[in-house]
């Protein structure tokens, strides 16, 4: 009996434990934000300064919600693309947490 439960035990467990946790958002800002935003979210690379990006660690953009964050990935704003149609709304909720980590 107890081996039976404890086979049952991992066959619940395994692919709880391998579970895909979503996209890795690493590859993706390096692809879609870092020429902009730079490598450290700091805005300081030659098209972020042209553009005057934010920094991405700033206050102000830790303050926002995930879902404006979300919102002006997905739609753009001023000159940064819209990426709505480019990402899946599970890279843009990955983007979103990362953006969220720089530090």
């Amino acid at each position: 009996m107890k081996k039976m439960f404890l086979v049952m035990l991992l066959l619940v467990a395994v692919p709880v434990a391998f579970a895909d946790s979503g996209p890795d958002a690493a590859p993706i800002y390096k692809a879609k934000c870092a020429m902009c935003h730079g490598a450290t979210g700091d805005g300081q690379t030659p098209t972020g300064k042209a553009m005057k990006v934010r920094d991405l660690r700033s206050a102000d953009v830790k303050k926002m919600s995930d879902a404006d964050l979300a919102k002006i990935i997905s739609d753009g704003k001023g000159k940064m693309p819209a990426y709505k149609g480019k990402l899946t709304p599970a890279e843009i909720s990955a983007l979103v947490g990362f953006i969220k980590a720089l530090k």
